[in-house]
Formats: structure tokens, sequence, C-alpha cells
């Protein structure tokens, strides 16, 4: 009976080792599940800023060229009227 008490506690023993290791698959696979949305959803979040980046710039790019050419404008204009205030314009 002593023996089958040690058969008894080694199986459950066992069991208890068996469900210990099934736990423990199933956090490794959640953490790793949880790694990987977490890398997808940064590498989204870095492409949408990138896109977004690229976008901004080219809007910026847009403005200081369209500034550009206005001051540019406004200078011919002013010095137009500088000449014909002397005198010495050509037109």
């Amino acid at each position: 009976m002593a023996s089958q008490g040690h058969e008894d506690i080694a199986n459950k023993a066992g069991e208890l080792k068996g469900q210990a290791q099934v736990k423990k698959d199933e956090l490794v696979n959640k953490a790793s599940d949880a790694s990987q949305t977490a890398t997808d959803k940064a590498s989204s979040i870095t492409g949408s800023a990138k896109e977004s980046a690229s976008e901004t710039t080219g809007q910026a790019s847009s403005f200081i060229q369209q500034t550009g050419e206005q001051v540019k404008s406004m200078a011919q204009g002013a010095a137009e009227a500088v000449k014909n205030t002397l005198g010495i314009n050509k037109d």
C-alpha cells in the first residue's frame, strides 16, 4: 500500500508538471503574440509618421517657393517704382 501511495503521488506530480508546462507554453505564446502586435503597431505608426512628414515637407517646400516668388515680385515692383520716381525707367 505504501508503494501505491508513492505511485499516486508520482502520477499526480507528473500530471501537475504537464499542466504547468501547458500553462507555461500558453503564456509564452500570449507574450509572443503581444510582442508581435506591438511591433506591428509601432511599424504602422512609424510608416504613418514618415508619410505625414514627407507630405508636410512637400507642402512647406511649395509654400517657401510661393513666398519667394511673391517677395521677388514685390522687389521688382519696388525697383520699378524707384526708377519711375527718379525718372530713369527705360519703359
